[in-house]
């Protein structure tokens, strides 16, 4: 289910003259019977309100006086979301003959032409207080209180996102609200100002409107409206044309494929940015430990703790806070287990609150192999999945089958299609020949057919950050990891992370240093682990140099490493690196 709140105005929406047909009370049942919830976002004061509605019930909360007032008839809780009127200010009204006037717990309401006294005892009085209009009623608040304001109050106690929601409203001050939901509707009554600005405008008016908008809801969650909302898509790049090139927000699971430092964790990056500036929450299950130093999400686990699945879905529970499960403390053999336990789990939090939005499986060979018992149902139950690896022909079939966009990444994106289409028994599409330059990645949307679109990334801000984190002072797994073994491999000093190696380099004897640049080691690692292809290009070019020194190219190496790196030179990164020699070998 994508959505799980209608937050609708009340006058000229589901009120008509003020009152609510049982045609349309029979709706609002229907849809909290469907275990969705409802939000009444209305401007009338609650006095009034409780007198003219007995049927408030239906609504979990009630934001009334057009923002400024938070009620859960439930147990009849009333919050004020900001300051009550203030009395010099009513009595200035008055005296300038103001009336009909109405005084709320926080809202002062009167009607058109009062508009410009109103205005002029504001500005008299030097108050922050802001005009809102509706329909000829001229409503006085303080500055920053709309409906809007106060949908976001009622969501948070309802633990949901505006992403969960879907608004109906009718006039000038249901905007903020309605922009403020995922998909927003209007009832054929409404202004034609509002019309213009909205997704959906019902066939019917007032409640028949509204009843419209709920038997679509109930019937495919608005999917057949999913067109209507492509101002909610992610955009990751553009095309050679200079067109925008976006993913679904909702609905479309993504691959990410390509071999082993070609980009993948550069181009998943660049989609993280984008779902945090669109307020999607989203989960990363990060086995490598590249995504740990993003700084929109809180990481669980280090390269010396396992992460537990309590602590995943307690950052989870907060609507805000988006999640990397850092699984590098684990052993490589229990982390499809892990996995196992927490895809449940994640998958319960989504059905109860729509949350997280999107998942993303990084190294997903490992995590979602063949032989995964639980594949099945995963594919099924599962989309908005983001799959990064470098082997789609060693993903379980039916996950590879629940793919809407492959993304092939890297300078050869045709062995990666053929690779991806083997597995489905069908024809790759055919790319041009030429490698892809710097950047660039081929998108193709296998939903709408046609041939992938070559596309240039939208460069990211996290990505150079995260590489120098990571590489000049994290924890690399031994796999990845650099070891000093000399010629006659009796040394097994391993290096880490850049900070070690330059530590290990200056300490080993100049017969193991040259050992390892002879054969290439430095640049292989730098270009296979480090994945600096420029850091790899010119170390190459230095081993390359048969006179130099030990020396020289050591202070040569450790020129070309801090030129791209900020490494810390004193402090605990140092002091970790104190007396290596003595470090036991690996297993």
């Amino acid at each position: 289910m994508r959505y799980f709140a209608l937050a609708t105005d009340y006058d000229g929406t589901i009120a008509h003259h003020g009152l609510v047909s049982e045609e349309t009370i029979a709706a609002l049942q229907r849809l909290v019977d469907t275990g969705r919830r409802l939000v009444l976002v209305t401007g009338r004061e609650l006095d009034e309100l409780l007198e003219i509605f007995p049927q408030i019930d239906l609504f979990e909360w009630v934001v009334a006086e057009n923002g400024a007032l938070l009620y859960r008839p439930s147990n009849r809780e009333e919050r004020l979301l900001t300051d009550p009127p203030s009395e010099a200010f009513v009595r200035a009204l008055q005296r300038r003959g103001v009336a009909p006037m109405s005084v709320g717990r926080s809202i002062v309401a009167t009607w058109e032409p009062h508009q410009t006294v109103v205005l002029d005892t504001i500005r008299d009085q030097g108050l922050e207080l802001q005009v809102i209009f509706n329909k000829g009623a001229v409503m006085v608040l303080p500055a920053g209180i709309n409906k809007a304001s106060g949908l976001m109050a009622a969501l948070l106690q309802m633990n949901l996102t505006p992403h969960e929601t879907v608004g109906i409203g009718d006039a000038e001050n249901d905007h903020a609200f309605l922009q403020l939901c995922e998909c927003s509707a209007a009832v054929a009554n409404a202004l034609p100002s509002l019309k213009e600005h909205v997704q959906i405008v019902t066939r019917g008016d007032h409640g028949n409107g509204a009843i419209e908008l709920i038997d679509q809801l109930i019937a495919d969650d608005l999917a057949s409206c999913s067109q209507k909302l492509a101002m909610r898509d992610l955009a990751i790049g553009v095309d050679d044309h200079g067109q925008d090139v976006t993913i679904p927000a909702y609905g479309a699971s993504v691959l990410i494929a390509g071999p082993s430092g070609s980009g993948k964790s550069t181009t998943t990056t660049s989609l993280l940015e984008r779902l945090v500036e669109k307020d999607y929450q989203f989960c990363v299950i990060d086995p490598e430990g590249d995504y740990e130093v993003f700084e929109s999400a809180v990481t669980i686990g280090t390269g010396d703790r396992e992460p537990s699945t309590q602590e995943v879905l307690r950052v989870l529970e907060s609507p805000g806070k988006n999640v990397v499960v850092n699984l590098v403390g684990q052993k490589l053999s229990d982390r499809p287990d892990f996995f196992a336990r927490l895809t449940p789990q994640l998958l319960g939090h989504r059905g109860q609150l729509g949350r997280p939005h999107w998942l993303i499986v990084d190294e997903a060979h490992h995590l979602l192999p063949p032989s995964w018992k639980l594949g099945t149902t995963f594919a099924a139950s599962v989309d908005r999945a983001v799959y990064i690896t470098v082997h789609p022909d060693q993903l379980h079939a039916d996950v590879v089958k629940s793919v809407g966009i492959v993304i092939a990444v890297g300078p050869r994106p045709q062995e990666t299609l053929d690779l991806y289409c083997k597995t489905q028994g069908e024809p790759a599409p055919q790319l041009p020949p030429e490698e892809p330059p710097n950047g660039t990645v081929y998108l193709w949307d296998r939903r709408l057919g046609g041939l992938p679109r070559r596309v240039q990334i939208v460069p990211n801000k996290t990505e150079r950050r995260r590489h120098i984190r990571k590489y000049a002072e994290g924890v690399l797994p031994p796999e990845r990891s650099f070891f000093f073994r000399g010629p006659k491999q009796k040394l097994n000093l391993r290096a880490q992370n850049l900070i070690l190696f330059l530590q290990l380099a200056d300490g080993v004897d100049d017969e193991t240093w040259l050992y390892h640049l002879k054969r290439g080691d430095y640049s292989q690692w730098f270009r296979d682990c480090i994945k600096d292809d420029s850091l790899a290009c010119e170390t190459d070019a230095i081993e390359r140099q048969r006179r130099a020194t030990a020396d020289e190219t050591r202070l040569r190496v450790r020129e070309a490493i801090e030129k791209r790196y900020t490494l810390p030179t004193t402090g605990s990164h140092l002091a970790n690196a104190t007396d290596l020699t003595k470090q036991p070998a690996d297993p």
